[in-house]
């Protein structure tokens, strides 16, 4: 980034004093954006200009993530001793995202949610290796957290309802679902290193109402299950023997399947199912049985 140009945007920054305003935490993850870009560059060393920029780049970053991580930690602490879900969907709905029509969304990919979950749920990483994938099976991505606020909202989780999410990796969907709704979730993934972190992110967070099992979704027990969740966690005959089983599910009460990514093209197909939009692989859909 040319040296003025830098310099104004440093500038702007600087003066914009409502950047430090708690809820403009979107803007101020945006502006850490921009700044990341500039902190990336390695100026000349003997440029004095360039360098006292890029001090004063890392100087305004630090300041916006101290704020941000004030935020995460407030949430954090509410949430931890039973204070509703801190504030997470109301920050939540607040998003131009959140709460749009389930056919209009702008596909899958990460937002400034993202960042606030993550800040705020402080998920860990493996500390084991991950296991070779089966055939099948799917590499983990977590579901962007504006469409687990989707999920929460149009499938209308209450007390009573039991959500289970097959492939559940580190925990997202099935947390953020226990903290914002009474419902009871579980979450059901191969990975034990995955399971692991889930587990002790639940415990931190001292949330009561979800469960992780490390169990292939075969040979799960959908028994109690009125809403399932699937990001794509396989293909093939694995899905095809979860979807049969599901159907066997619905021949005894009604239940609610919400898909996204690849899979819901198949789950499309199920004639035991109708989708409540137009099913589309980089929108949340959600079928109900028939």
């Amino acid at each position: 980034m040319p040296v003025m140009s830098l310099e104004m945007m440093l500038k702007e920054l600087e003066q914009d004093r409502s950047l430090r305003e708690p809820d403009q935490l979107q803007r101020r993850i945006e502006a850490l954006d921009r700044l990341e870009a500039c902190l990336i560059y390695t100026p000349d060393e003997k440029d004095e200009a360039e360098s006292t920029l890029l001090r004063q780049a890392q100087a305004i970053s630090a300041e916006l993530e101290a704020i941000n991580g004030q935020l995460y930690e407030s949430i954090r602490r509410k949430i931890q001793r039973g204070d509703g879900d801190g504030g997470l969907y109301e920050w939540a709905t607040a998003s131009s995202e959140v709460g749009r029509p389930l056919d209009q969304l702008n596909g899958v990919g990460y937002d400034y949610l993202d960042v606030l979950v993550s800040g705020t749920l402080q998920f860990d990483e493996p500390d084991e290796s991950i296991a070779s994938l089966a055939p099948e099976m799917v590499f983990y991505q977590p579901t962007p957290a504006r469409y687990v606020f989707d999920l929460i909202r149009h499938a209308e989780l209450k007390n009573g309802d039991v959500l289970i999410d097959l492939g559940s990796g580190l925990g997202h969907v099935s947390l953020l679902a226990a903290i914002c709704t009474p419902a009871q979730c579980i979450g059901i993934e191969l990975e034990a290193a995955y399971v692991a972190c889930a587990k002790k992110s639940a415990l931190a967070l001292n949330v009561s109402n979800v469960t992780f099992i490390q169990q292939d979704a075969r040979l799960a027990d959908f028994s109690n299950g009125t809403v399932f969740y699937l990001y794509t966690p396989f293909t093939g005959t694995i899905l095809r023997d979860v979807l049969d089983r599901l159907k066997r599910e619905a021949a005894d009460r009604q239940i609610r399947v919400c898909t996204l990514g690849p899979c819901t093209l198949i789950v499309e197909k199920e004639p035991w199912l109708q989708a409540m939009s137009t099913p589309e692989i980089d929108q949340l859909t959600i079928f109900r049985s028939i």
